[in-house]
């Protein structure tokens, strides 16, 4: 009897999850139910599962509104009606426009309109749902002479009174007003509830026929989804047969280019992965992540392939991937087996500027029926359900404020903050808002709306309404196509040298930068800075304290840097014992046995399986499971909390004792939500080795392509800084040499017009167009004759010294351009604007002193080029001990002035906050300090600044830190 029931899904509408509304239909004894979530269909496939194991049949539907307004209701007969209601949602969703009055021709779609709508005719597939408190009207209805097209239409939004309060905080958010102002059509009454079918029946006891008329409608609805197969695009050639074919043709072209004709290892490896590849039926899968490399590199489009993926040799022969699983010692069952829980899938990354392209090609070469961006939702979490609640409940920011800082407060406690509390609760992980996962594309067998309807993000592409979770239950194998912006950094060098240099640098002959001597040596000493991964002050750290100066060490360094290891101590056990290893015992001989590599650590996602299966006794499907839920990839708590007692029941079983048990459980449990598999560092230490290289050889480019890809660990003043150590001369922004990006002639950067504040795109496009087009300018009366500009913008140039080839004072040229922009306008305009006649102004003597030009730099952008920030000091001292020679006063208490570039912020085991201070010295070398609880609340940072500190030098596996007693930021001289 229950047509129209929301979930949660039908966003700050629903109050029900999937399984509590499946709950009170089960505890109601009802056989039959729809789910109709407002304009999505996102909860169905969960819903359509769930139901089986509820014993309830499932009807899929969906209910259509524009805005508040209920339109009508669908109800899908079979699969090809679920794909018809998809099609409609998805066609209006795409064109961005409101759901016509009158539903279309269905062919297996039934249609319920409300009872409050007036109809003139209904076709076949058509009705009229009267809920409960209408039955009375229906003696004075034109419909009661056609009682054949009337249904039941008892909606359910809520459990009960509390669940309505709920729900009408839901809808007082969506509509961005207070509770007490939400209007009745705003919201639902709150008879929208679920009854027994009894007391359905006993109100409609008078209309026999209209009960009829809904059990029908439900039997006849029959909706089915297959869970079981794979549904991405089954063939890439023409048939399954041609597929491995031209899948065994390139693997083997590929491992003569990575391997050479000889390499038998190769070879038996390439054999073996293409008969689990073909057994399983993923040749398709490999061949269109193929396709997408080919048409990248064909377009001289640089990428990384990393992820699970890179376990594979077929892929890294198919350049998919850049890691060689062989060296590496990669088993390709962690990315593809028949017992893996979840479906693989590869993770591609690009610049950030060419991803967009890569996805319109994807979506070209596949079809936009068959092609969509995967959905994300985001839920409701933590501070921001305090607010949201706060706001609509009407209470003021600084009351707001004090309940999520200081909920204990007992200004707290009254009725309203109450109520919120309540409801906060309730509403903890509620879907919120469709968003889009970070890159994953599916590419289905079938038009992808017999799964999902499609929205249309920002991002301007279709994208499911479900996420990941749904697709992986639908068995969905996406394709990740990421961006970031360390490989802009690799491909813009690239380009850069060769406009700057004439040379041309092939960045994938990583085996070459794995043993180039001056590469080693910078990663060894952690001349890392603007390198992908490895320039963060703990990765910096690190890399010192492992004195790592080889690939297969970085790979490590790269998975042990995560949270989850050094939280749990294990990050320094594992510095420890790689510069000691045999000193120390391993946990247990199977912890030797699986864990020699990484000295008895776990380092890799891979670790957790291996010791979860060996150690413990849990099959591979089992800690593959563990694994997944421990990274948040697993939805099931019921599944997870059985494997956890299996866990220690098995642990039990084999004799360990109990402290063991629990201690290996810790270190799985503090590392596995955090760790990578082993191929994924593996991926990252290769861009980390291409980054270094760059750096090592071509120090200036490399520098100038980073700061251009705004990207990186630090703010564009430390990559500047690091420009200028690497023997740059750097240059103010330039009317005459400089673009929206910065760009490099010889060792002298050009800082971009991009880094102005204030500065409007549309100015710098006219300035830079107009001097390709007819030359440099010759003076600022050329200038203002051939860009159309306005006295602000040209004062913003002036300030910062973009008209110094004039040789006259920034004052001077405040008063020409002055003049300039308000000289009448002449009717004859001059034949030539390269003739311009400048006239001579006789002005008073205007100065004009560094100190002055470097506050200009500062307010304009944000950081001082023509002086070193350390001159802008009142006094003259620069520190006792310098960066360079930290390592030499060990023990001993000294000052040290330093620039500030970043904080970390910590909370010690009694949660109180302490702080890692990162900070340049006068020479622009980094060095690092730690304030514990007692120092840093007597001697807080103050903001951006230099500092005075005074501490102590330690050091830790021969990496040095300052540990701050006191801490003083510095003035700085004042303008006259």
């Amino acid at each position: 009897m229950y047509l129209n029931n929301h979930s949660f899904f039908s966003l700050r509408y629903g109050t029900l999850s999937i399984e509590e509304l499946l709950e009170q239909a089960s505890n109601m004894s009802v056989e039959s139910l729809a789910l109709t979530d407002i304009n999505t269909t996102m909860g169905i496939p969960d819903f359509v599962k769930a139901a089986s194991s509820k014993g309830i049949k499932p009807v899929a539907g969906c209910e259509f509104r524009n805005g508040d307004q209920l339109l009508y209701i669908g109800l899908a007969r079979n699969r090809e009606g679920l794909k018809e209601l998809n099609d409609w949602l998805t066609e209006h969703n795409l064109q961005k426009k409101e759901f016509p009055a009158e539903a279309p021709r269905f062919n297996q779609v039934y249609v319920i309109y409300p009872f409050s709508k007036k109809h003139q005719k209904l076709h076949d597939h058509e009705f009229i749902g009267v809920r409960p408190d209408e039955v009375n009207q229906l003696l004075t209805s034109p419909y009661l002479s056609a009682s054949h097209r009337l249904v039941i239409l008892q909606p359910v939004s809520f459990t009960n009174q509390s669940g309505w309060h709920l729900h009408k905080s839901l809808r007082a958010i969506d509509h961005n007003t207070l509770i007490s102002k939400l209007s009745p059509s705003q919201s639902a009454p709150a008879s929208e509830i679920m009854l027994p079918p009894t007391r359905l029946y006993e109100r409609f006891s008078r209309y026999p026929e209209i009960i009829r008329n809904t059990q029908k409608v439900l039997d006849d609805c029959n909706i089915t989804i297959d869970f079981s197969s794979i549904k991405n695009k089954k063939v890439f050639t023409h048939t399954v047969s041609t597929d491995k074919q031209l899948l065994e043709k390139l693997a083997f072209e590929g491992m003569i280019y990575r391997y050479g004709t000889n390499n038998r290892e190769a070879r038996e490896r390439v054999r073996h992965e293409l008969n689990i590849i073909f057994k399983l039926n993923f040749s398709s899968y490999f061949l269109i992540a193929w396709d997408i490399i080919r048409y990248s590199m064909s377009r001289d489009i640089y990428h990384v392939g990393r992820g699970s993926g890179a376990n594979s040799i077929v892929a890294y022969c198919l350049r998919i991937t850049d890691v060689d699983p062989i060296k590496l010692n990669l088993y390709f069952e962690r990315f593809l087996n028949p017992k893996r829980t979840s479906p693989p899938d590869f993770d591609i990354d690009y610049s950030w500027r060419d991803r967009d392209e890569i996805q319109q090609y994807i979506f070209k070469r596949y079809g936009k029926e068959h092609t969509a961006l995967l959905g994300a939702t985001s839920t409701f979490k933590g501070r921001s359900i305090y607010r949201e609640l706060g706001k609509v409940f009407g209470l003021p920011k600084e009351e707001i404020d004090r309940l999520i800082r200081d909920p204990g407060n007992r200004q707290n406690q009254n009725k309203i903050t109450e109520a919120i509390e309540k409801l906060a609760q309730q509403m903890a992980d509620f879907p919120n808002a469709r968003s889009i996962h970070a890159g994953g594309i599916l590419i289905s067998e079938e038009p992808i709306t017999y799964y999902s309807a499609l929205d249309l993000p920002p991002k301007g592409l279709p994208t499911t309404q479900w996420d990941m979770y749904v697709a992986e239950d639908l068995r969905f194998d996406k394709l990740d196509i990421l961006s970031q912006r360390g490989i802009g950094h690799i491909k813009e060098t690239v380009e850069i040298v060769r406009e700057n240099q004439g040379k041309q640098v092939d960045v994938h002959q990583v085996n070459q930068f794995f043993q180039d001597k001056e590469v080693k040596k910078r990663l060894q000493t952690a001349e890392t800075n603007g390198c992908f991964y490895i320039e963060s002050p703990a990765m910096r750290g690190l890399l010192k304290k492992l004195q790592c100066n080889d690939y297969l060490t970085l790979v490590a360094a790269s998975s042990i840097i995560r949270p989850g290891v050094a939280k749990s101590g294990m990050m320094r056990q594992y510095i420890h014992r790689f510069h000691h290893p045999n000193g120390f015992q391993y946990l247990h001989p199977i912890m030797k046995e699986q864990l020699e590599e990484t000295y008895g650590v776990m380092v890799y996602q891979e670790d957790v399986i291996k010791v979860a299966h060996h150690f413990a006794g849990l099959d591979l499907a089992e800690a593959d499971v563990l694994r997944r839920a421990m990274s948040g990839k697993y939805r099931s708590r019921t599944e997870f909390q059985r494997i956890e007692d299996t866990f220690f029941s098995n642990c039990r079983a084999k004799g360990y004792p109990d402290a063991l048990s629990l201690e290996v459980w810790r270190q799985i449990e503090s590392f596995a939500g955090y760790s990578f598999s082993k191929a994924h560092s593996a991926s990252y230490a290769v861009e980390s080795f291409q980054s270094l290289f760059l750096k090592t050889y071509f120090p200036l480019e490399f520098m100038v392509a980073v700061i251009n890809n705004f990207g990186g660990f630090y703010r564009p003043w430390v990559y500047f800084n690091e420009a200028q150590r690497c023997g740059a001369h750097i240059e103010l922004p330039c009317v005459n040499h400089s673009r929206n990006e910065t760009r490099i002639t010889g060792r002298t950067i050009y800082t971009g017009f991009v880094f102005v504040q204030n500065l409007e795109q549309q100015t710098i496009s006219r300035l830079v167009s107009e001097r390709e087009k007819n030359g440099p300018f010759q003076s600022l009366a050329d200038f203002i004759e051939r860009v159309t500009i306005g006295k602000e913008q040209l004062t913003l140039l002036i300030r910062l010294g973009a008209f110094r080839f004039t040789q006259k004072t920034k004052a001077a040229l405040l008063w020409e351009g002055h003049l300039l922009l308000n000289k009448p306008v002449p009717k004859v305009k001059s034949p030539s604007i390269f003739q311009v006649q400048e006239r001579n102004y006789q002005l008073p003597k205007l100065e004009q002193s560094p100190l002055r030009d470097a506050y200009d730099e500062i307010e304009l952008l944000e950081f001082p080029i023509s002086i070193s920030l350390f001159d802008l000091l009142q006094t003259r001292f620069r520190g006792e001990v310098f960066a360079k020679n930290m390592l030499q006063h060990v023990g001993r208490k000294v000052r040290m002035l330093g620039r500030l570039v970043t904080i970390k912020y910590v909370r010690t085991v009694k949660k109180e906050m302490m702080h890692f201070g990162t900070f340049v010295d006068v020479y622009g070398e980094f060095f690092d300090s730690i304030h514990f609880p007692p120092s840093l609340k007597q001697y807080p940072f103050r903001g951006d600044g230099i500092y005075l500190l005074l501490g102590k030098v330690v050091e830790e596996f021969g990496y040095p830190s300052l540990e701050v007693e006191k801490m003083a930021k510095m003035p700085f001289q004042t303008a006259s």
